[in-house]
């Protein structure tokens, strides 16, 4: 009974207790505890606004997702990437900038820079084919390319003209190329010719050989004629034409034929035109006499215009026509900087005209920003060697090479060319002939003037049977009689062994081209060699048929 009624007496305190609590704790209705508890979500969001750092530290306390990681590197990726997309394009601009304005800047003259000049027409001259040419169908001027393999290409070409009295040729020009063997227009004649004396720009790509050189010297020598005629030219005019050449004999030899022209034309009557030779390792005092008098046509190589220029000797202002025979070779190395700052001297409008048996893209790339409307004359193909030159390649050991030579020689009669890669070689080799009793001569860069016009003219007169050269003599040169050329050592390049073989074949005859070979050429010009021969349909020697072909079946020096 004790204990009963001290467990009563314990569940009446503890309800004490309970009713006690309760009284102490009042009730909260359910509206006012959500009003508290967004009261308290409010001012934690108000504590992170006031202390962010406690945020971000709360935040770099979790550890980042996968997720995340990959965004922050497609994000880095991204900026990367478009920084240095960003500085290419910046280059690029530059560069291309840079580019066009040196091309501006030597292309043009000063004048016309300073005035925003543009041409948009050829230059015109008074010159037109005859009425019946003037309206013959397109399609019988097709039919004439075709029959000569003659490829034209541009804008309003001129009618191809198949004999020179339709170009209208005075009768003692018409002469004077009969006195030359030329009696009928060669293919690159019978386009290159109306093309020129119509007054428009032109890019001539023909075989050595083939006539180029009376291509563009005609049209100037009676441009000449006309403008004196009609108003005789004072000394201090300056030319009123130019031709740029590689090298000083390629120089002089266009000088002479345009001498001998207007010595023709004085002769007939016509107005006396003089012509100035401008190259080095002369004295110009020889050309005082000339200077002082005035002339009409200027004959040059690069360096030694551009220095008569800066010179003030004379000037370029009246010039509006302008020739670059070689123009492959005028515009690689030093030349080309040259001949830009030339063109920058010429002042008005000019015709002009590049002319090679080679045109790489390079000078593609050139008639681009400096010829207008041009037309483009192609007889053949761009590098391909003449049809008239029969190749022979042998294989000869470098120490077996002088004998092979005096056999070589023994297969036509002189007069003979033979053409070597560097200087001393050439003097080796002449050396050797001599001793051997062959009358030769020499020519490279290193001879003096004198030396290399005593070669050449006791060569072409027939006083020496031989003539041992380097590339010098291998461009441009015009020996008519040549009926073998030898190629004592391989060219690096492929158009360089084009130039030299076609030292002979000239004018439609039929030469002989033989060309040693051994290890020391490299692969890519037996190559070369082994594609121009199977395209001349040349007999190809065993030993250059297991040469590997190239993935490519073009030859990459060959532009059509």
């Amino acid at each position: 009974m004790v204990d009963q009624a001290r467990k009563s007496r314990r569940a009446v305190h503890e309800e004490q207790d309970w009713y006690e609590e309760q009284e102490q704790s009042s009730y909260i209705p359910v509206k006012q505890r959500k009003l508290e508890a967004m009261e308290k979500v409010g001012s934690r969001a108000h504590a992170a606004v006031r202390r962010p750092d406690v945020e971000m530290e709360r935040r770099e306390d979790r550890a980042p997702t996968l997720m995340h990681q990959a965004q922050e590197l497609r994000e880095q990726q991204h900026k990367l990437q478009k920084n240095a997309t960003d500085a290419e394009k910046e280059l690029e601009e530059e560069r291309k900038i840079l580019e066009a304005h040196a091309l501006r800047k030597r292309l043009v003259s000063h004048a016309e820079l300073a005035h925003d000049i543009h041409y948009t027409e050829p230059i015109r001259r008074s010159w037109q084919p005859p009425r019946y040419i003037r309206e013959r169908h397109e399609s019988q001027a097709q039919a004439i390319r075709k029959r000569y393999h003659i490829v034209a290409e541009g804008e309003q070409i001129p009618q191809p003209l198949t004999h020179f009295r339709d170009m209208k040729l005075p009768e003692c020009i018409i002469d004077y190329l009969k006195s030359k063997n030329i009696t009928k227009p060669t293919p690159i004649q019978m386009q290159g010719l109306p093309v020129a004396l119509s007054g428009r720009d032109m890019i001539g790509i023909a075989f050595t050989g083939s006539g180029k050189s009376v291509t563009f010297t005609v049209p100037l020598v009676l441009f000449a004629i006309e403008a004196e005629t009609r108003l005789p030219f004072d000394p201090s005019d300056g030319p009123l034409g130019l031709i740029l050449c590689p090298s000083r004999e390629l120089a002089r030899q266009t000088y002479d034929s345009v001498v001998a022209m207007s010595e023709a034309l004085d002769h007939a009557g016509y107005k006396r035109i003089k012509a100035l030779l401008c190259i080095g390792g002369i004295s110009m005092n020889d050309q005082a006499h000339t200077m002082r008098t005035g002339f009409h046509i200027v004959v040059a190589t690069p360096g030694r215009l551009q220095d008569m220029l800066e010179q003030h000797r004379f000037t370029l202002a009246a010039c509006n026509y302008v020739c670059l025979d070689e123009a492959d070779r005028l515009m690689e190395g030093a030349f080309e900087e040259n001949v830009r700052n030339i063109l920058s001297h010429v002042q008005h409008q000019r015709q002009t005209l590049l002319f090679s048996a080679t045109m790489p893209k390079k000078i593609l790339a050139f008639a681009e920003h400096s010829l207008l409307q041009p037309v483009v004359v192609n007889v053949g193909r761009a590098g391909t060697a003449s049809m008239d030159v029969i190749q022979e390649v042998e294989f000869v050991a470098a120490d077996a090479k002088f004998a092979h030579l005096l056999e070589a020689l023994q297969k036509t009669a002189p007069p003979v060319i033979v053409f070597s890669d560097n200087k001393a070689e050439v003097d080796q080799v002449l050396e050797f002939l001599l001793r051997k009793g062959v009358d030769a001569v020499a020519i490279h860069g290193s001879k003096t003037q004198s030396e290399r016009e005593y070669a050449i003219q006791s060569f072409k007169q027939g006083n020496k049977d031989v003539m041992v050269a380097s590339g010098v003599a291998s461009k441009g040169l015009d020996f008519p009689q040549i009926q073998h050329v030898i190629n004592f050592t391989m060219p690096r390049d492929i158009e360089d062994y084009v130039h030299q073989i076609g030292r002979t074949g000239r004018g439609g005859k039929t030469g002989l081209a033989t060309t040693f070979v051994n290890k020391s050429v490299a692969e890519p010009t037996l190559r070369d060699l082994k594609y121009l021969l199977v395209e001349a349909k040349q007999r190809i020697p065993s030993f250059l048929s297991t040469v590997p072909d190239a993935v490519r079946t073009v030859v990459e020096w060959v532009i059509v």
